[in-house]
């Protein structure tokens, strides 16, 4: 089976700065990849790329199959692309808009107004069909855009920063959409909301400074960064005689005390490697007859990983190819 995206070696330069610098990852049929990065990382560049909108210093990009470089006209006719600056007519009304669009790309004249209501409902843009654009919100332009990238039911959606300017309900809207496309079509997602990232994508590529630092689930790159087991600690108590007690616990590699509140201390206890403390930390609390008001394992986010990866210098974490299975 053809890779539906396939970036191999990728540079892009403009006169003395370097953009790109030998990227390389590829997007699996069917799945849904977030492609993550810090202002001025390469991301747009990328995006741009793949989209044949500029070309590429040396490296290639295949998307099903196709050179973008040789078969632009050929590659963007399978793609949706949402920019992330969006550029619509303001005089047209929103319907208007799409059934333009729709004739531009090709939708049979029998087809183009079903195909219309079907895009106007997934994007919930009905209520707006004869509104001109240039009146709307710019959230509402965003999800007309949005229907834009889906008229000719492409294969491939790249998607920059789609939930830019929706308010929170719009975002969860988009999200269950963007989902939902995903089961059947392939989708690059960029965007800068982590969250939104760990609750539809499956894999994540991570760029920073010109170069991919990280390929990989969210849960394996979670799980590289934390390497040992960290448990949230609240107990009722002398804190400093507290922090010591649990420095002399088997398996306890540090103690980071995180304040006290109300008569409560706090504290972040870091395992040996392979080791579960919770028992002990229990344990001691009974034999002590101090409080135990809080015993939790604590996870590492997304957004701890995002930012280890982009304020370090360190080598790449291996990148692993294969789609999650979800």
């Amino acid at each position: 089976m053809t890779t539906p995206i396939e970036v191999r070696n990728l540079t892009k330069r403009y006169d003395t700065v370097t953009a790109l610098a030998d990227i390389s990852f590829s997007v699996q049929a069917g799945e849904i990849m977030g492609f993550l990065g810090p202002n001025g990382a390469g991301k747009t560049t990328t995006l741009r790329i793949l989209t044949g909108m500029i070309g590429p210093t040396s490296g290639s990009v295949l998307v099903d199959g196709l050179d973008v470089t040789e078969r632009t006209l050929e590659v963007r006719r399978r793609i949706g692309y949402l920019p992330e600056t969006v550029v619509l007519y303001p005089e047209l009304r929103v319907r208007e808009y799409l059934d333009y669009r729709a004739r531009i790309k090709g939708v049979g004249r029998r087809t183009r107004a079903a195909r219309i209501a079907e895009v106007l409902a997934q994007c919930a843009l009905e209520d707006v069909t004869r509104k001109l654009i240039g009146r709307l919100s710019k959230g509402y332009r965003q999800r007309v855009a949005l229907a834009d990238c889906l008229l000719a039911q492409p294969n491939i959606l790249i998607l920059d920063e789609p939930t830019v300017g929706l308010d929170p309900h719009q975002i969860r809207q988009t999200r269950e959409l963007i989902t939902s496309l995903g089961q059947t079509t392939t989708i690059l997602l960029s965007t800068h909301i982590l969250p939104e990232v760990e609750m539809t994508c499956q894999r994540v590529a991570i760029i920073d400074k010109g170069r991919i630092v990280a390929v990989d689930t969210p849960e394996r790159l979670r799980r590289r960064l934390q390497g040992s087991q960290l448990v949230h600690v609240q107990l009722r108590g002398d804190a400093s005689t507290i922090e010591a007690a649990l420095k002399q616990l088997p398996g306890v590699a540090r103690v980071t005390a995180q304040g006290r509140l109300d008569g409560l201390a706090a504290f972040e206890v870091q395992a040996d490697a392979g080791a579960d403390v919770r028992e002990a930390i229990f344990r001691l609390a009974v034999e002590r007859q101090w409080a135990l008001l809080q015993l939790a394992p604590t996870q590492v986010s997304l957004e701890d990983v995002f930012i280890h990866l982009t304020t370090q210098e360190q080598e790449p974490v291996v990148a692993n190819q294969e789609p999650a299975h979800v």
